[in-house]
């Protein structure tokens, strides 16, 4: 069974939480980031829901320790801050989604799902549909007898549209994504990878990349 920690100060949140969550997955909880961490370090953690503002150790702190020190479950901050500064710190630090109070029990389920998803493809280093597979560990395509094999930013890309189906990225999200917040590349290098993408995916059926215009490129994929 799944292992989810709950983090969260608020007695009522915490229990409320847990009783929502405990039919479907083994939920371990805390009251703090510094509690959170002696769970962490002494059993195996799938998935971490946090609040932010704690006592002792607050959410950012915690995430950023626990992605220090190499740990890289899927994580979702749960927390009354809605200003984009505060996602922007929280994203930076390793966060992979946020909730915002008061939340829909139903929405943290959701979200856990597709994050666990997600995981899962990450710890494959595959992603399948029917008998197309996507590795990376050779940065290839393959379908049957037809192989393509992609350069290491041409397949990063792929990835990262597929990882995330039918989600709009901006061209500066896949910058900061693939070529990281530091780099000096222009606009102009996401447009000439999603072309030469395109170019040697055509072959596949399964899957298309669409421009969507003012906003960005997504992954469309068939696997009927």
């Amino acid at each position: 069974m799944v292992t989810i920690l709950l983090v969260e100060d608020d007695e009522n949140i915490r229990l409320l939480t847990y009783s929502y969550l405990k039919s479907q997955y083994n939920v371990l909880t805390a009251k703090d980031g510094k509690e959170a961490l002696d769970i962490i370090y002494s059993k195996k953690i799938d998935l971490m829901i946090t609040d932010i503002m704690m006592p002792n150790m607050d959410g950012y702190e915690l995430v950023k320790t626990i992605r220090d020190c190499g740990y890289e479950f899927p994580v979702i901050l749960l927390t009354a801050k809605q200003s984009f500064d505060d996602k922007r710190r929280g994203f930076s630090l390793g966060t992979d989604d946020y909730l915002t109070k008061p939340f829909h029990q139903e929405e943290l389920k959701w979200r856990i799902e597709s994050l666990l998803r997600r995981a899962n493809i990450n710890t494959s280093k595959q992603i399948k549909i029917n008998n197309l597979v996507v590795d990376s560990k050779t940065y290839t395509v393959q379908k049957g007898d037809n192989v393509v094999t992609l350069t290491k930013k041409e397949f990063d890309l792929l990835y990262k549209l597929l990882s995330y189906p039918n989600v709009i990225f901006t061209k500066n999200q896949l910058l900061d994504d693939v070529w990281g917040y530091d780099s000096d590349t222009s606009e102009d290098t996401i447009k000439t990878h999603i072309n030469r993408l395109r170019h040697k995916i055509n072959d596949f059926e399964e899957l298309k990349i669409t421009t969507v215009k003012g906003l960005g490129y997504k992954m469309v994929v068939y696997n009927g």
